[in-house]
């Protein structure tokens, strides 16, 4: 049993940040897109680094957890040899990660988890990724124009499932793209609900979990007053805030 919760109106949210940068003076970044897409839905948000000891530990001051993008898992991760194309590794916060979320799972909390975080989401559950899209999918559909510039384009979704409803049926704008890797096979209890048009998973649901929601686009990078990504951040917020004592 999931251990209970405060009643929170306004839910502290964990954001993960990138990895330690060592390069000059030490220091963990974010984009500040994610906080604010956390907050125009309602939310605190509190920046969680790696290099905890106990990460599990913090989900007892959290209410929720958001999963952000950033560099590559170590292939190591999955059995494979390093790629060429692979970037930004960081063992530290690969561990930091994938213990988060085995909690998070176990706790019931809350998660939204996009691009990289998708990706933790499937390795943790015994999933592994394609190492570099273009290699396996060529270049139909590009999901990044470089390491350091995004792209997009079109996503399908499953007709009634969860992601569907909460988008209200709709993707009208293509998604924000910005990745080179991607799911190869779902990790244990995980589907697959969405796709770019090369066949591209481009979201997961875990089975009995409707908590949970991950997307390997970048919904931080559309918050338009009008745009249907705010209902993933709503989504978080609202089922943080429904974790009682």
């Amino acid at each position: 049993m999931a251990p209970q919760r405060r009643q929170a109106d306004r839910p502290w949210i964990g954001i993960t940040t990138y990895h330690r940068e060592r390069e000059g003076r030490s220091r963990f970044t974010l984009p500040d897109a994610y906080v604010e897409g956390v907050r125009q839905a309602g939310g605190r948000a509190l920046l969680i680094a790696p290099g905890e000891a106990e990460p599990a530990a913090l989900l007892e001051r959290l209410d929720g957890l958001l999963l952000t993008g950033g560099g590559d898992l170590h292939p190591e991760l999955l059995g494979e040899p390093a790629h060429g194309h692979m970037y930004a590794m960081c063992a530290e916060r690969d561990r930091f990660e994938l213990s988060l979320v085995g909690a998070c799972l176990e706790r019931g909390t809350p998660l939204l988890a996009i691009c990289r975080g998708l990706q933790v989401l499937n390795v943790a559950l015994g999933g592994d990724l394609h190492l570099h899209l273009p290699d396996v999918v060529g270049e139909g559909t590009p999901h990044r124009k470089s390491q350091d510039e995004p792209t997009s384009h079109a996503v399908r979704m499953e007709n009634g499932s969860h992601l569907h409803e909460l988008l209200g049926g709709r993707l009208d704008e293509p998604v924000a793209s910005w990745h080179h890797q991607g799911v190869r096979r779902p990790g244990r209890g995980l589907a697959a609900t969405a796709w770019a048009e090369d066949g591209t998973v481009e979201a997961l649901r875990l089975d009995g979990a409707p908590q949970v929601l991950a997307v390997q686009w970048h919904p931080e990078l559309q918050l338009e007053p009008d745009s249907p990504q705010h209902a993933l951040f709503q989504h978080l917020v609202r089922t943080a805030a429904q974790q009682t004592v």
